[in-house]
């Protein structure tokens, strides 16, 4: 029996607060069409107070659910995948697991950079197609915004907040995740990274008051590197599922910079209504700026059932990477699932966990005091 990984729900989630071009050149000596230009972006989402990757995560994932008609009880794996996590731990797909209050489903992280909801899509398709599980949530969740020097023009200009999430689920159906390429090239590590904060270089007053915590980027040397791959995996990813170029209804790329996509366009010989494109309204979103595209795209009614489409992203690392998959959609519903009840006793679940635990601890605690 052959399994495949059918992507049957999708959701996004973006905070309310706009930027603006004209508002970040409020800050620095930048204008509007000087973005433009370089990065065809307009505005970008950043995170407020009330917002937080995991936030932003959980509400696309409810989204993404509802869509599929799929109870938080019937998720057996959550893969979050973010480059700005909650903590260094637990995973944030820990913190989502229990905000969606999906009991049964196991829970990790994966930091690929931009390309990491690629790598994702990837690993869950695989461990479907082994019969391990049957149904699984991949979400790219990010607030870069807040690892950004609001000085630095060449950076704080890119990247916005936001997050998407698919469903995957298991069928006998052709369909779904077809096939993909992962790469990676740790030479160019250096190129796009946050120096501190891990383990080479602890959080101290140095690092902070060296701005280590903040993004930084070789701009011109990501751009070449970007440019170089971008049609290259595309390429290599359709000629592992057996399919022309022709075949392809759409190709939704990493929103990173509009001159990098319109490069791709040129490298495949596609014009780029191919291509879907909102960079100009997002920024750069990472790991989270493929689904939120998607789904876009779905409701502009330029995604249907059986089109033939390739994600193609690339990041920090380096790492870039493609799928060719065939989009179907939801399953058919045979009863609707009462997902708000379903999702209420769920949570009655972790909070009961939760109860448990502090008694535990009581309970242990009086026991060693006795002894």
């Amino acid at each position: 029996m052959t399994l495949y990984a059918h992507i049957t729900g999708w959701g996004i989630a973006v905070p309310d607060k706009i930027l603006t071009n004209d508002d970040i050149a409020k800050m620095m000596d930048t204008s509007d069409e000087w973005i433009r230009e370089r990065t065809g972006i307009q505005e970008r989402r950043i995170a407020g107070p009330q917002d937080s990757t995991s936030s932003l995560a959980s509400a696309a994932a409810i989204r993404a659910l509802e869509m599929a008609n799929i109870s938080p009880w019937d998720v057996e794996l959550i893969i979050v995948t973010t480059s700005s996590p909650e903590y260094i731990f637990p995973a944030t797909a820990s913190l989502v697991q229990d905000r969606i209050g999906a009991a049964n489903a196991g829970a990790l992280d994966i930091l690929a950079a931009c390309t990491g909801f690629i790598y994702a899509l990837d690993m869950v398709t695989q461990t479907i197609r082994s019969g391990a599980f049957k149904t699984a949530l991949v979400i790219g969740a990010e607030t870069l915004s807040r690892f950004l020097d609001w000085t630095d023009r060449d950076t704080c200009i890119l990247f916005g907040d936001g997050a998407g999430a698919f469903v995957l689920q298991a069928s006998e159906e052709p369909g779904g995740v077809i096939s993909s390429v992962l790469r990676s090239d740790g030479s160019g590590g250096e190129l796009l990274s946050i120096p501190a904060g891990g383990s080479a270089q602890p959080a101290s007053a140095r690092t902070v008051q060296d701005g280590l915590h903040f993004i930084h980027m070789n701009g011109r040397e990501v751009y070449r590197f970007a440019t170089k791959v971008m049609a290259r995996s595309s390429e290599e990813t359709l000629s592992k599922a057996n399919w022309d170029i022709k075949d392809i209804s759409l190709i939704i790329p990493h929103q990173a910079n509009k001159r990098i996509i319109n490069a791709a366009a040129r490298g495949l010989k596609l014009p780029i209504e191919k291509f879907v494109i909102n960079v100009h309204k997002y920024g750069n979103t990472s790991t989270a700026s493929i689904p939120i595209a998607t789904v876009e795209a779905f409701e502009e009614g330029r995604l249907n059932r059986n089109d033939k489409i390739v994600f193609v992203g690339f990041g920090s690392g380096l790492s870039w990477g493609a799928l060719s998959v065939i989009w179907t959609g939801p399953f058919p519903i045979e009863k609707a699932v009462p997902f708000k009840r379903l999702r209420f006793l769920a949570r009655l679940i972790s909070w009961y966990r939760r109860l448990v635990r502090k008694l535990d601890g009581l309970i242990w605690g009086r026991k060693g005091n006795s002894a």
